[in-house]
């Protein structure tokens, strides 16, 4: 098995009649997933997705995939391949869009759908589609695609088979193998099989749940804990789940059929995407269950049910709003129930157990999947991994969607099966496929591109760092007056202080150093202004730091009169 080195240097030409496949993100990460593809000249991308913030990077809205390796070569992509509707998948296409507009887009109906919600609102509007469905097939350029249907946590999913003169890619995206999912749509075994009776010379699999023994629960297993929760529940019920999670949204639905509620839809996103997947039928929601959120408040608290975004503590979503009972019209009150029907994803541990906490304190019964079996994962385990690679039988495997720790567990189970060449990469690492061989080529610049407010690509992780330090540590401002002929301190030391607890008595007995060290530097003949402003840094640094405990930002000026 190959694993990246980070000291590979830039790949070669690829070899005529080659296949290359670049991840621009997805590998090593879960989220902001998509892969190029390159043959004869041309390419073809699949997936454009985002990667939310951690509590490390301060003030960033989204993280993009990094496509500069390709910026120069965008004339030439053939199409966009979404293979389904998550913001993982597809939240960061209005990006790349705004740098090639008439890319095609490829996918299904309900993720064209969601993808030109989010279109309309950055104003992209001839944008050019291709609905596509399972057993269909297209040819764009030197690449012919067939898709097949595979279930996941959002209706309408699609692995793509990827044929090109240089072999067969088959492309699972995300999936699990859901034997009774709710909708019907099972994933395309028989389709598996039928390639890899044809030759699949590369499996991209997604490995998020790679870790996991056996197989992952089937979405029906949850409809008895919603309805328990119902049961149990004699005031006001609140669900929170990701706001593409039709499937979830559909099982409480029926609860609250069941037992003579009224639905409301709490946050924008929600109310959005839920509308879409209503009018293209993947939702059913029978007449007058549905009402405006204002209006469920005219209801009794045992007749009201509220879906709601927040389910991962997103500061600014409505289930945080509601658990600091800041939220316009929704308060929460001793003896409601707050569901939290969905996944923890890593590091939004902290986020969602303040909401939990904030909910509790008011008096709320919180169920969560910590104590109740609420969610069930989108992804494949390990025991349905293996019965891939033992139906499609490939000749090479690149793990996909996944931290390194997934990867490399995908990679083992692939081996376990027989399959001899695995190769482990990650975000920008070229895997050349030639003569039925994927091999590691080079690799290219990918990193994070940060999205802060309008600003795409603009903040570095050097502006994170000073983020984190001013957010942790504070800041010290000191403003020093030399005089340029007599080379001594004319003014000052004049020193503020912000968000370090530090006040200005503090400062006192630090001035006079400043001087001093000031003064001696000068004497050693050190008089441009950046030394004497390194002095001062230096000398209040350390003094600080000995005397406080503390690192703040530290921005000396000094000025000659």
């Amino acid at each position: 098995m190959s694993h990246p080195h980070p000291e590979l240097s830039a790949p070669a030409a690829l070899v005529e009649g080659g296949l290359r496949v670049t991840p621009l993100g997805g590998l090593g990460e879960v989220g902001r997933n998509m892969t190029a593809f390159e043959h004869a000249g041309r390419l073809l991308l699949v997936d454009c997705g985002v990667l939310f913030p951690e509590d490390h990077q301060p003030g960033v809205d989204l993280i993009l995939p990094d496509w500069s390796s390709i910026r120069d070569r965008l004339d030439t992509v053939e199409a966009l391949v979404l293979t389904h509707g998550h913001e993982d998948h597809i939240g960061a296409t209005p990006y790349l869009l705004r740098e090639r507009q008439d890319i095609p887009l490829v996918g299904s109906e309900l993720t064209l759908a969601l993808l030109d919600s989010k279109l309309r609102e950055h104003r992209l509007r001839e944008t050019v589609h291709h609905v596509v469905k399972e057993g269909d097939r297209l040819r764009f350029g030197p690449f012919e695609l067939e898709f097949v249907a595979v279930n996941h946590s959002i209706p309408d999913a699609l692995a793509v088979a990827i044929r090109t003169e240089a072999g067969m890619v088959l492309h699972t995206g995300d999936f699990k193998m859901d034997q009774l999912p709710l909708d019907g749509r099972i994933t395309d075994l028989r389709a598996f099989a039928r390639l890899g009776e044809e030759g699949v010379d590369l499996f991209l699999t997604d490995s998020t749940n790679a870790e996991t023994p056996g197989f992952t629960p089937t979405e029906k297993s949850i409809t008895p804990v919603i309805d328990q929760v119902f049961r149990e529940s004699s005031q006001r019920i609140i669900v929170a789940c990701f706001a593409s999670h039709v499937h979830r949204v559909q099982q409480v639905i029926d609860a609250a059929v069941a037992h003579d509620r009224k639905i409301a839809y709490v946050g924008r996103s929600m109310v959005r995407n839920m509308a879409i997947a209503r009018d293209l039928g993947y939702l059913r929601v029978p007449p007058g269950v549905l009402v405006e959120a204002k209006e469920l408040a005219d209801l009794p608290p045992e007749r009201q049910v509220l879906i709601s975004t927040g389910s991962q503590g997103e500061p600014m979503s409505a289930l945080s709003r509601i658990a600091q009972r800041n939220h316009n019209f929704v308060h929460i009150e001793e003896g409601d129930t707050v569901l939290l029907a969905s996944s923890l994803i890593p590091g939004n541990e902290n986020a969602v157990y303040r909401v939990i906490n904030g909910l509790a304190r008011w008096g709320a019964r919180v169920v969560h999947k910590g104590n109740a079996l609420v969610h069930v994962s989108g992804h494949a385990s390990a025991g349905e991994l293996l019965y891939c690679y033992n139906i499609v039988k490939p000749r090479n495997v690149l793990p996909v969607h996944g931290e390194i720790r997934h990867m490399l567990a995908n990679g083992e189970l692939a081996r376990a099966t027989g399959v001899e060449n695995v190769v482990i990469a990650e975000d920008g690492v070229v895997v050349d496929l030639v003569d039925g061989v994927a091999e590691v080529a080079g690799k290219v610049e990918c990193g994070y591109v940060f999205v802060d407010g309008s600003s795409v690509g603009d903040v570095t992780e050097s502006d994170l760092k000073d983020r984190r330090i001013l957010g942790e540590e504070g800041f010290i401002s000191i403003i020093v007056v030399v005089d340029s002929v007599s080379g001594k301190v004319a003014a000052g030391p004049e020193i503020h202080a912000r968000g370090n607890a530090l006040d200005v008595a503090d400062f006192e007995e630090i001035k006079q150093p400043i001087i001093d060290a000031l003064n001696r530097t000068i004497a050693e003949g050190n008089t441009d202004t950046y030394q004497l402003q390194q002095t001062v840094r230096r000398t209040i640094g350390r003094w600080v730091s000995s005397a406080h405990r503390r690192r703040p930002m530290i921005v000396p000026v000094v000025i000659e009169a």
